[in-house]
């Protein structure tokens, strides 16, 4: 193996086991001590700890490691080892941290900063490329066999978690759980994608020629033209598209608009850019 794979592949189970952790301290410290139920195996572990005093580890041990076999069996051997890992791992940290003491007693604030946690520690694992197993992996199958979509089987899922957690609970709980998914759907996204977002613009001008010089020396940003037909007219219409940073969007319009202030400008978020002028490919 080359010595850079290998470095790569420690890198992301490094990145594996420290959101694992993150996850597990999280849940400890916010999520159970507060029955904040938010979805997925750790929610059922929190039911099952309350109604039959199970410790949660061993209810993720119990869940997780049949579901990754039965992904394995279903829609084969594409998990791999590190969802093995993560199936093992997280329940061993959610033991191992059991004792900690919680931060608050506000449902409310469990709610909010258990999912900050939750969210970050799975961005780790994801930017690791790891998995944590768990109900996605049902989700995985129910997806497969039903033809429901992914999105919809997760929701379904948790869904079903979180209601649970409402009659064993109280309502009020399960409203405090969705706030937590919310929160860690957001957080997730931070981690994943950062707190900047730059800015693809989409340009219909009939003075081409005159802002494709404005982008490329005045704001010395690169573009690319599009063949684009005018839906009423049929007229071949070239389409600009460019991508800028949150600074420079207001110096873009300006130069468009000087040039042709009857020109159509579409701004829309770009997440994640990858390439010369932005973050560079991993």
């Amino acid at each position: 193996m080359r010595r850079g794979g290998f470095g790569q592949r420690a890198a992301e189970y490094g990145l594996l086991v420290a959101g694992s952790f993150l996850i597990a301290a999280s849940f400890n410290l916010f999520l159970n001590p507060n029955q904040v139920v938010s979805g997925g195996v750790a929610g059922i572990s929190i039911i099952a700890h309350h109604l039959f005093g199970i410790e949660p580890a061993v209810t993720q041990w119990l869940l997780n490691i049949p579901l990754f076999a039965a992904g394995l069996w279903l829609l084969g051997g594409r998990f791999g080892l590190k969802t093995a890992v993560g199936s093992v791992v997280l329940p061993l940290f959610v033991l191992l941290t059991r004792s900690w003491p919680p931060v608050t007693d506000n449902p409310l604030l469990a709610g909010i900063f258990g999912g900050i946690g939750i969210g970050a520690g799975l961005g780790v694992v994801f930017r690791g490329k790891g998995s944590t197993g768990g109900l996605d992996l049902l989700a995985q199958i129910i997806h497969k066999y039903t033809g429901l979509s992914l999105g919809v089987a997760v929701a379904m899922l948790d869904g079903a978690v979180i209601t649970a957690a409402g009659l064993v609970f109280s309502p009020e709980k399960a409203l405090y759980a969705l706030i937590g998914l919310f929160v860690t759907s957001k957080t997730i996204d931070i981690v994943q994608l950062g707190f900047s977002f730059s800015k693809v613009a989409f340009i219909i001008t009939k003075e081409t020629e005159a802002v494709s010089r404005a982008i490329l020396y005045d704001l010395d940003r690169g573009l690319t033209m599009l063949d684009g037909t005018g839906g009423y007219t049929g007229d071949a219409r070239p389409v600009l598209m460019v991508v800028v940073s949150q600074k420079e969007v207001s110096r873009l319009k300006a130069a468009v608009r000087t040039i042709d202030p009857h020109a159509f400008i579409v701004l829309s978020n770009a997440h994640e850019v990858l390439g010369e002028g932005f973050k560079i490919s991993p």
